[in-house]
């Protein structure tokens, strides 16, 4: 079984603007080992990333993606609104929503997964996974991104027009049976709802035949459980954290005479 790889959540979200380069560059430099973003499509066909259908939360501009062209997307401020965070710096105003290969771009140089997530459970974006898998084969990065949806339908078209592509079905639902999801739909790997973590059932047992991921863990309490329970990966909203807990983990196994492997 492979390590657990810390996966900063829209960047870093917790300490800077979520869905930026800025966030992205952060959690880079500070030895994060995945990212995780959202994907929506402008009206004009470009992948952006940003969490939500509008801009309005996290932008100094509103209207939802879908009605915007990229050069009107572009004319706001993706950092403004996050003066909250503690690490806030004016010239953070100067973040816009960045597209997806403006991201590609930036991780190349660095070596870490990609978790992207395609966000068509509520408008479908008709032909947004054949651009996103253009995208990471121009980029030549394939290999190290995983497509996540909570929308089933994405994630077949995704396998339909590339059967290597890696998958991986997000979900906070309890009820459902993922195993028998996993072999219908050559899912490459689950990423699971934290509340999973204090369930008494064994949804992050080894049972599951692939790696299994978990969100958002911010907590040092469950980031240590999702350690314990060796899981794929952790994406959380706090990156250098997560690393330091790791670090610290990794050291008390060791001076147990635990071995994982």
């Amino acid at each position: 079984m492979g390590e657990t790889l810390i996966f900063g959540h829209r960047g870093s979200k917790g300490t800077h603007p979520e869905n930026t380069l800025l966030g992205f560059a952060h959690a880079c430099h500070i030895g994060a080992e995945g990212l995780e973003l959202d994907v929506h499509m402008s009206k004009d066909g470009e992948l952006v990333v940003i969490h939500d259908e509008k801009l309005d939360r996290t932008t100094t501009g509103s209207g939802y993606v879908k009605d915007l062209n990229l050069n009107e997307i572009k004319q706001y401020s993706a950092g403004k609104k996050f003066k909250h965070l503690s690490f806030y710096d004016s010239s953070w105003e100067k973040e816009t929503v960045p597209t997806l290969e403006e991201v590609l771009e930036l991780t190349g140089d660095y070596q870490v997964s990609l978790n992207i997530e395609l966000k068509t459970d509520t408008f479908s974006y008709p032909g947004i996974e054949k651009k996103a898998l253009e995208l990471s084969e121009r980029y030549h990065l394939k290999s190290r991104i995983i497509f996540s949806s909570f929308n089933l339908s994405t994630l077949i078209r995704i396998k339909t027009l590339d059967p290597e592509a890696h998958t991986a079905f997000l979900t906070s639902k309890r009820h459902l049976d993922l195993e028998r999801m996993i072999q219908d739909h050559q899912l490459s790997g689950l990423h699971l709802n934290r509340s999973f973590l204090i369930s008494k059932s064994n949804l992050f047992t080894t049972e599951h035949s692939v790696p299994v991921r978990v969100w958002t863990v911010n907590s040092a309490r469950s980031i240590k459980k999702a350690l314990d329970l060796k899981l794929a990966g952790i994406i959380t909203d706090y990156p250098e954290k997560a690393l330091e807990l790791k670090k610290k983990h990794a050291q008390s196994v060791k001076h147990a005479g635990i071995n994982f492997s």
